[in-house]
């Protein structure tokens, strides 16, 4: 374990050192490291030995003399050791994947699609990246949420090694309308989902019978340590499995189907953006269909259900009937006829 965690370190060294191009010093490098991976302590003497191994592995990073002292940099074998060329459709391509990403800024993740972005920059021709320019100016994407992680960086960033390291994770964290309670968590995975990242863990704390696998929603951590203890990984447990089957972030083992009826207006709707890939859409003699799509909880159907008003209608199961029938009866309630 200790030698998988010395590769984490030298990995994150060689991040750092490629975003700050102008160079750190060992003590940055120490912090750095120490905040990113949620480290208690680390002695600068580790980071001399991971520096050390990087260039024993034909890494060019030297030391190099500053007005801030000595500092570490990557050198010019390290920039050109990998030639980059890309065509205008090809960064026309990602520069829209970068926008549809922008909800990651302030992770790890991001920094590293920062970073290759003006790597692309340095290496493009200028003609190439002029015809981009232009065809940008009538290209844009819009309706993605104006958020950012900025603040949960440095718990991504343990969770994040938590999950590479197989590693328990004791967390802080706060469900909605709950107070903030301590877990003991074993991270399996980061998913990107509708703009929000979630850690897919499981719990040390479930009562028996119940499912272990939970989704825990970045933006309600207060706080994760990686501690001191590993878990073996899960040899019965398949991510696409648990993510692929159902509707949404709730997929699960215990997914099922939920027969809506949609009038012939919302069913074009359906059919042009589909809930799911695997949805069932069967033709009624009226021009309405009634669509099957799997799903895990009633809260992945209710929402689309209500934004299409009368157009739509849950037939089964009966348990998500009686939770519509309930919310209907409490917006009558609030919204009362003139």
């Amino acid at each position: 374990m200790a030698r998988n965690e010395q590769l984490v370190r030298q990995h994150r060294i060689l991040q750092i050192l490629e975003y700050r191009r102008t160079g750190c010093t060992t003590e940055e490098l120490r912090d750095e490291l120490v905040k990113e991976l949620g480290l208690s302590s680390l002695h600068w003497r580790s980071v001399h030995r991971d520096l050390a191994a990087l260039q024993k592995a034909g890494i060019d990073v030297g030391q190099h003399h500053s007005m801030r002292g000595k500092i570490w940099k990557l050198g010019p074998k390290f920039r050109h050791a990998v030639k980059i060329a890309a065509t205008a459709t090809e960064l026309i391509a990602l520069s829209l994947s970068r926008d549809l990403l922008y909800p990651l800024a302030g992770t790890p993740f991001w920094q590293g699609i920062e970073s290759f972005w003006h790597k692309l920059q340095e290496e493009m021709p200028a003609a190439v990246w002029k015809h981009y320019e232009e065809y940008r100016h009538v290209l844009f994407v819009r309706g993605m949420p104006a958020k950012s992680y900025e603040k949960q960086h440095g718990i991504l960033s343990t969770l994040h090694r938590a999950i590479l390291e197989h590693r328990v994770a004791e967390v802080e964290y706060e469900p909605p309308g709950k107070d903030a309670k301590k877990r003991r968590i074993e991270p399996y995975a980061v998913i990107f989902y509708q703009s929000s990242l979630y850690i897919i863990a499981a719990t040390q704390d479930a009562p028996a019978g119940e499912e272990r696998v939970r989704h825990f929603k970045l933006d309600r951590f207060h706080r994760a340590v990686a501690l001191d203890e590993w878990f073996p990984p899960p040899k019965d447990f398949r991510l696409e499995d648990y993510v692929g089957r159902g509707l949404g972030i709730f997929s699960g083992s215990k997914a099922r189907d939920y027969r809506i009826r949609l009038s012939a207006k919302a069913a074009r709707w359906v059919t042009e953006d589909p809930w799911h890939a695997d949805q069932k859409v069967e033709p009624q003699v009226d021009g309405s269909v009634i669509l099957t799509v799997h799903a895990a909880h009633e809260l992945e159907i209710i929402p689309r259900v209500l934004a299409l008003g009368t157009d739509a209608e849950v037939l089964s199961p009966a348990s998500c009937r009686k939770a519509l029938a309930a919310i209907v009866e409490e917006l009558a309630r609030k919204y009362p006829g003139s």
